[in-house]
Formats: C-alpha cells, structure tokens, sequence
C-alpha cells in the first residue's frame, strides 16, 4: 500500500461529474467541509482547472475516467484505494439530459441517457461497494430527479433513466443498511446550471448549483433516505402520482403548458442532444 494516504478531518469523498454543474459545486463544498476529494470527469483541463481553484481550501486529487466504461472505474477505484487510503463517501452526479419528443424519437438518445445516467451510476456503485463493504462502512449517494417520479414531456428518456435509478437504490438500501453502508439519493428538482430550467416543471424555484451542493452537504449529515432539493418539484411529482391517470395527464399537461405560455417562459434549450452542464 502505497504511503500517500488521505489525511482529512472527514476522509476521502469521490464525486463523478465533477467538471461542471453540480458535480464541480459539490466537491468545492465537500472540500471546504473537511474532505479531501476525488473527482472524475472526462475532461482533464476543467478537473484541473478545479484543483487549482480549490487549492487554498483543501485538496482535490484528479482521476480522469469515463463513467460509461466499467473498467474505467474499476481503474480508479484502485487507484483510490491503493494510493489514496479508504473511501468513506461516494457522490454520483454525472448524467446528460437528452429531450426526447415522442414525435421525433431517436434511438441515440436512449441509449446514451441510460449508458451514462444507469449504467454510470451501476459502473461506479459495483467498485465503491466492494471497497466499503470490505471495510465494514461507507456513504453513497446518486443524483435521482423529481422526473423519476412520473411521465414528463419531453422526459421520455430522462426520466426513465431517474426511475429506474429511484427504485434501485430503494431496493438495494435494504441489503447496504445490513453491511454498514449508507445509501441516499438526491433529488435535485430545478437546478439551474446553465441558466435554464430542468425539463418539465415551471421554474421559479430553480435554484444554483452552488445553492444546490450546499443543500446536499447539508442533507448528508442527515438521516433522510432523499436529499430534495426543490421541495416544490418534488412535491408535485410525488403527489401527482396519487392521482387517476386522467387527473394526472390533465394536471402535467396544464402546469407544462403555463410554462410555455404563461409568465413562466422557458430559457431556450440548450441542445437537442446533451445538456452541456452535465458532466460524465
């Protein structure tokens, strides 16, 4: 093992996506509260442009990787274990945010929604809890979103992606609270990291990725299952979701028609394909 061990008043954290967006917010919080962090991306310059910024509060190590390669993660998975010292919290925020119209599908958007916002969250949690589970403790943590929780326009892809995350980490919290690990998801709602809202959902409580990291430090030294971010958002979709289905339809359609219409008007999308903030 080599002797370049982690020394920090809360450990050693890693977040994925960390070049922007949330991601680069959170491990500038996690850095100020104590931790030394890992951070990945697959884009070098901005992971080492974040080092530097964040030198003067503590100390961030860059391990470049793809979260869509699960050898990729293995990699750096060993890389923090054998030079870095043990992991005790885990922080998945890569994903895209791909708009999928249901009349103009396309294949490539599924499959990149779920190769990155799955099965990255899957490549990185496999690693993560073979390291913690051998130690007896750990804290993990997946970026979820209130679109997980029921149909959206234009969240076809998206949103399935989010549920299919909601309901793993429901399933496998059973068996990690036996084995002493942590598992919570964050449901950011509307963070506003480009300037525009998160799809679907009127906007006036959007709030900023730094805003939003605040929020998550704070929700992690809490017991609750879910980090909300956007207690409106979220509130909305999980309640909806007690509705009959003609009631909900009807409810979804209004509040995503007044955000076009209404006062509440959209930023301009950002792309037809990926959202640029998301970092994988």
């Amino acid at each position: 093992m080599s002797m370049h061990r982690t020394n920090s008043g809360h450990g050693l954290a890693w977040v994925t996506g960390a070049s922007s967006g949330i991601g680069r917010a959170l491990a500038r919080r996690l850095v100020r509260d104590g931790y030394s962090v890992v951070v990945t991306s697959r884009n070098h310059a901005k992971l080492v442009a974040l080092q530097q910024e964040a030198a003067a509060d503590g100390r961030i190590i860059v391990l470049d990787g793809d979260v869509t390669d699960p050898q990729d993660m293995e990699r750096v998975l060993a890389s923090i274990e054998y030079d870095h010292g043990d992991l005790s919290l885990a922080v998945f925020t890569a994903d895209v945010t791909i708009p999928v119209r249901g009349d103009d599908l396309h294949r490539e958007a599924f499959e990149r929604s779920f190769a990155v916002n799955v099965n990255g969250v899957v490549n990185c949690l496999l690693p993560a809890v073979a390291h913690m589970k051998a130690r007896g403790h750990g804290h993990i943590a997946i970026v979820s979103g209130a679109a997980g929780y029921g149909g959206l326009p234009g969240n076809a892809a998206y949103g399935a992606t989010k549920a299919a995350l909601i309901n793993m980490a429901e399933s496998l919290k059973f068996d990690l609270d036996r084995i002493g690990i942590r598992l919570q998801v964050i449901s950011p709602g509307l963070v506003d990291a480009t300037g525009s809202a998160r799809l679907g959902f009127p906007g006036p409580d959007a709030i900023s990725a730094d805003e939003a990291a605040g929020h998550i430090v704070a929700g992690l030294k809490t017991k609750h299952f879910e980090i909300s971010l956007s207690k409106r958002s979220n509130a909305v979709a999980k309640l909806s979701r007690w509705l009959p289905y003609g009631a909900y339809f009807a409810l979804v359609d209004r509040l995503t028609r007044q955000r076009v219409e209404g006062p509440l008007s959209p930023a301009k999308p950002a792309s037809t394909t990926e959202r640029p903030h998301q970092a994988v």
